[in-house]
Parts: C-alpha cells; sequence; structure tokens
C-alpha cells in the first residue's frame, strides 16, 4: 500500500489533539494521514471521545469490550490515544508536556472553558508563542450565540442549509451525513496548514477562530450568492438544480437516474438520445434560462419519457454522445465497484486488538507524488499510549536533533 521509506509532507510537525467528536477529529486525522503525529488527548471520566459509544456498529475486539465504533473510526486514525483529565493539575501536566514539542493544538470546547484549567490559546500561546493554535466551536469565540453548544444538526439548521434541503412540499431535511463537522474541519485543516507556514516563515504562531455555523454558511456557495444577488429566499427543489435544467434525478422503467445537462449543446444531444428531438426544437427550452423559467414543463416531459425506458440504455445511450449521467449506488455498490477500487476509496488497516486482526476503513483521497499519504496507525482503543508517552515524546527529541 505505501514505501515504508518515503516521508508524509508534514513528518515531523506535532499535533496536541483536544477535540473530539467530528469536525476536530476530522482536522487531526488528515494532518496525521499527511505524515504529523497526533497526540489525541482523551477524558477518563468520559471513556474518552463522546463517538466511542455512537453505535453500533462497533469493530468486535479480542478483550470482548470494544470501544471501536465505526462513528469513531471514522475520524481518528493515525492518532495516539492518551487518557489525561484536564481538570486536574496531573492532567493539565500532561498536556503541556506535550505541548512543549508540539507544532499545533486543536480544540473544540465552548469559548472560554478552558481558561480555568489554562490550556486557553492566550495562555498556551503565551508559554508556547510558535504554536498554531486552532479553536472550533459552535459560533465562535464572539457574538451573542458563543457559549451556546454547537452539534452539526444545529450548524444545518442555523446556518440554512437545511432550508435548502429536502423535497418541495416536504419539511427541511438535514444532508445524511455529518457534512457541517466535516466541512468545518477541511477549513481547519487548510487554515492550520496556512498559519503553519507563516509560523515557519516568521516564527511566530496564532490563535485560528473557526466555528461550525460560520462554516457552513460559507459553503452555500452559488445558493447563498443566489440569495444575495435576488433578495429572494431559495426554494427546496429536492434533487433539482437551482440554476440548471435538467439537473435532476429521474425515474426510469426498473430504477433511478441521475441526469446533469450543464449546458445548451448537452441539451441538443440529451433530447436526441432520449429520442425526444422535438424538445430540443421547442422555443421555451433553447437555452438554459428558458429551460429554468419552463422547468416544470420541461421536466414533466423528460419524466413521462424516461419512464418508458430501461435503466442501462438511458445511462449507454447518454454516454455515447458526452452527456453526464450515473447510476445511484448505494454504499455496497459505490465501495466495491472498479473505480473505488483503482482510488483505494476503502483501504484495510492491521489492528491486533480486533477479533478480525484488522478494520476497514474509507481511505484518504489525496494523491501526492512525492509525499504519499500513510495510514500509519489504525484508530487506537482508548487510552492505548498513555504508558508510553514520555518514551514517545524522547523519541520526538531526539528526531528533532
Amino acid at each position: 500500500m505505501e514505501n515504508s521509506e518515503t516521508k508524509g509532507a508534514l513528518e515531523g510537525v506535532v499535533v496536541l489533539d483536544l477535540s473530539r467528536i467530528l469536525a476536530g477529529p476530522t482536522a487531526t486525522q488528515l494532518l496525521g494521514d499527511m505524515g504529523a503525529t497526533v497526540f489525541k488527548i482523551e477524558n477518563p471520566k468520559t471513556g474518552g471521545d463522546d463517538t466511542r459509544s455512537w453505535g453500533p456498529p462497533y469493530a468486535e475486539t479480542i478483550d470482548g469490550e470494544s470501544d471501536l465504533s465505526a462513528y469513531f473510526m471514522a475520524a481518528n486514525r493515525n492518532k495516539y490515544s492518551i487518557s489525561a483529565d484536564l481538570s486536574t493539575p496531573e492532567g493539565q501536566a500532561i498536556v503541556h508536556k506535550i505541548a512543549q514539542h508540539a507544532d499545533i493544538v486543536v480544540e473544540n470546547f465552548k469559548p472560554d472553558s478552558l481558561k480555568k484549567y489554562g490550556l486557553d490559546h492566550a495562555a498556551m500561546c503565551a508559554k508556547h508563542p510558535s504554536l498554531v493554535y486552532c479553536s472550533i466551536s459552535g459560533y465562535g469565540q464572539t457574538g451573542p450565540n458563543k457559549d451556546k453548544a454547537g452539534y452539526d444538526l444545529m450548524a444545518q439548521a442555523y446556518g440554512g442549509i437545511m432550508s435548502l434541503t429536502g423535497a418541495p412540499e416536504g419539511p427541511p431535511m438535514k444532508v445524511g451525513v455529518g457534512i457541517a463537522d466535516v466541512m468545518c474541519g477541511m477549513y481547519a485543516s487548510v487554515g492550520i496548514l496556512a498559519a503553519l507556514r507563516h509560523r515557519d516563515q516568521t516564527g511566530q504562531g496564532q490563535h485560528i477562530d473557526l466555528a461550525l455555523v460560520d462554516a457552513q454558511m460559507a459553503w452555500l456557495i452559488n445558493e447563498g450568492t443566489n440569495f444575495l444577488t435576488s433578495g429572494k429566499n431559495p426554494e427546496r427543489r429536492g434533487n433539482a438544480h437551482p440554476n440548471i435544467v435538467p439537473y435532476d434525478v429521474f425515474a426510469t422503467q426498473n430504477d433511478h437516474v441521475i441526469i446533469a445537462v450543464g449546458n445548451d449543446s448537452q441539451f441538443q444531444r440529451f433530447c436526441i438520445a432520449i429520442e425526444r428531438s422535438d424538445l430540443a426544437q421547442d422555443s421555451r427550452y433553447q437555452t438554459n434560462p428558458d429551460r429554468i423559467a419552463n422547468r416544470t414543463l420541461l421536466t414533466a416531459e423528460i419524466t413521462v419519457t424516461l419512464a418508458k425506458l430501461d435503466r442501462d440504455d438511458v445511462l449507454q445511450s447518454l454516454d455515447a454522445v458526452g452527456v453526464p449521467c450515473g447510476p445511484i449506488n448505494t454504499l455496497s455498490q459505490a465501495l466495491t465497484s472498479e473505480q473505488a477500487k483503482a482510488r483505494a476509496a476503502v483501504v484495510s488497516m492491521e489492528h491486533n486488538q480486533t477479533s478480525a486482526g484488522r478494520v476497514d476503513l474509507l481511505g484518504n483521497p489525496l494523491k501526492f507524488s512525492q509525499t504519499p499519504v500513510r495510514y500509519r496507525m489504525p484508530p487506537p482503543r482508548f487510552g492505548n499510549d498513555t504508558v508510553v508517552l514520555d518514551t514517545l515524546l524522547s523519541a520526538l527529541g531526539e528526531n528533532a536533533s
């Protein structure tokens, strides 16, 4: 799977991970995949990261007491697990011991709640001025909502994406996975790397203040600017696109397909392929603005036509003329497809504490030509590396020298 001699792009970078659940762990897993050494601090009072108990399913472990939920494993490979209670002097001492070696700190506590432990960004950056310290919270470190708890569902609701998602006549709907958390984690990793470059050039660390809601509003993308430009709240359209028609899910005789006609030339070819050249010639559908204005009429025509056709015939006909289309795969179909295999969308990692001796995880999509992603350590059991922390830190010091 990997060349043991290659080094990750972030080899030598040390991350102190005080985060839990999904946004922070997504960011730190990504850094770990790229070669950073990540120390995940977990609270012994709670049994570690909240998501360890967010199952089933769990990976079966040799001792029969699994804390490796599938949810936890989604965002916690390439990390050491260190048990430390931040409310105690002993736990705080562990954090400071790691911080002496760290380049990055990531935390997702409520704003100001780490002050009483001396682990907030002001205290930590004063003691370790080269630290890149990233705080992730629901609403950010400022504003009237800063003290409110932040969860993915809250961010999707407050930030507007739920108002756009779902059937036109149905209720607002969240996205099927914790996308607000995941995208916040992606923004975090980008911001951290930018701040790390600044630190490497100047020696100066800095604080990054990132909110789930801020990130979610930022990735409203075209629908956000549609509103800002028009002053009109977008409508829920199910699977349809606000700015392109036809761009939707359609039923065939035997299954559903997606069709994504992106320009007028594709629309002409689409109509001919489904033997509806009359639609291509209709003045109501000549251009994309025409098709948007007559969305309901055109969609009804296409729906009736495709319902009489075989799915594979439709896909083959459209593929042949270069019209974007595709099947709607289940996860089993998607993750076992030849394309998924070719792109290493699923990776199997050895895990000596599981009954199967391995765990299967979603792969990292980044393909580096010189510093490939490496899958060095599977998601850890809670506190797995606490007793060897001094040895691990000593090795970091030797490598640095």
